[in-house]
């Protein structure tokens, strides 16, 4: 699907001007961060998707990890991201679960029907970026059993450029949390980004979906690991008071997707890997 036409504002100096950017061997690393999106790109939006977008939508925003030479580049947007989001009531993560969920809120069947059809309200995207390719064509990453260096990325290197940037966030009409964040670190050989979606449906379950990409600034090696958390909203609260916690102290952590993904079953995980420097 292509995305809708630009608007009047912001303008394209504009977009220019507050994008941010960091060249690191031969690579360049751009960030942008805007407001939330006004009414008229929204209404454009949410044509062009199909879906209404959430509440807090930055249209906007941007991360982008470019490969100079080639052309290559692994970009995150929220257009992208919500285009992502299942748009009909098959394999929905609330058509799953929403005799729970109507249990725990005690509506009925047809407020839920209400709020599932015809798209996943609880916006679960299975988006991990866009990818586009260099002259030579799109160049796609293949599986790999490499795994990201995480005792390199725990040395205290200094970092060079560094940013957090939200795509969209909603409180789910009040029943929890869906939020899609991209943040990310470099040093002088490497550097680590992980975007993040992270699904709270209050009573009924919690969802994590990481894409952890690392990049090898010598060796031009791009490492992309995908890794999926989910378990039901008792069994995290309870691994929650398990670990000593005050109530308070849960209701805060319940918002805080690096103090529960650790506590939260892996449904899947998988690398991929793309070498820049044969292409």
């Amino acid at each position: 699907m292509e995305p809708p036409p630009p608007t009047a504002f912001p303008s394209t100096s504009h977009l220019s001007r507050t994008t941010k950017t960091h060249t690191q061997h031969t690579f360049q690393i751009s960030t942008r961060k805007l407001p939330i999106s006004k009414a008229g790109p929204i209404s454009t939006m949410e044509k062009s998707l199909g879906i209404p977008v959430p509440e807090m939508i930055f249209g906007d925003n941007l991360v982008r990890l470019a490969h100079l030479p080639t052309g290559w580049s692994l970009s995150f947007n929220a257009y992208d991201a919500l285009d992502a989001v299942g748009k009909t009531a098959e394999n929905m993560l609330q058509v799953a679960y929403a005799k729970d969920w109507a249990s725990s809120r005690e509506n009925s069947s047809g407020d839920i029907k209400e709020v599932v059809n015809p798209y996943d309200w609880s916006y679960s995207s299975t988006y991990s970026g866009t990818l586009e390719g260099g002259v030579e064509g799109r160049r796609e990453f293949e599986r790999t059993e490499k795994k990201i260096p995480l005792e390199l990325l725990k040395r205290r290197d200094p970092i060079l450029f560094s940013d957090e940037v939200f795509l969209y966030e909603s409180e789910l009409d009040d029943n929890g949390i869906s939020v899609y964040s991209v943040k990310l670190r470099v040093h002088e050989k490497r550097m680590l980004l992980l975007a993040r979606l992270f699904v709270r449906v209050d009573n009924v379950i919690v969802r994590i979906r990481d894409t952890r990409v690392y990049v090898d600034f010598e060796a031009e090696e791009v490492i992309k690991e995908h890794c999926d958390r989910e378990d039901t909203f008792a069994n995290v609260k309870r691994a929650l008071l398990m670990t000593g916690r005050l109530p308070d102290a849960i209701t805060a952590s319940l918002r805080d997707p690096n103090i529960l993904s650790p506590l939260i079953p892996i449904k899947d995980m998988y690398t991929v890997a793309l070498d820049l420097k044969s292409s």
